[in-house]
């Protein structure tokens, strides 16, 4: 499986990137959503793991770009803001799942095996 991880938190960023690792899967990382939609758009991916704060484009962006390049690829949100409206606006622009941080990386863990293909 491959998987994008964007996240801007270094910390937040690493574990995941190690955990998703030792699972065996090819693991690529963005620190900005402008490089998130980079590499969407260079590489055949079957997951993103993606924040919605981040800079240069927020999580929401991805989702808008994904849609735009036509991209039937999982997306799994981040947020510290639970919020609703931005989870119905992540949902409405094509998130497959939404955790709100913080979150145990077990829990991520069993998310993404249910797009495991």
């Amino acid at each position: 499986m491959r998987i994008l991880i964007a996240e801007d938190d270094e910390l937040i960023l690493r574990t995941v990137e190690h955990r998703l690792k030792r699972e065996g899967w090819d693991v690529f990382v963005s620190t900005n959503g402008k490089e998130a939609i980079e590499t969407i758009r260079s590489t055949e991916l079957d997951l993103v793991i993606s924040d919605i704060m981040m800079p240069f484009a927020s999580g929401l962006e991805i989702l808008s770009a994904l849609k735009e390049m036509k991209k039937d690829i999982p997306v799994i949100m981040l947020s510290a803001m639970g919020q609703e409206d931005v989870v119905l606006k992540a949902f409405a622009l094509g998130a497959s799942d939404f955790i709100v941080k913080p979150f145990s990386p077990n829990e991520l863990l069993l998310r993404i095996k249910r797009f495991n293909k």
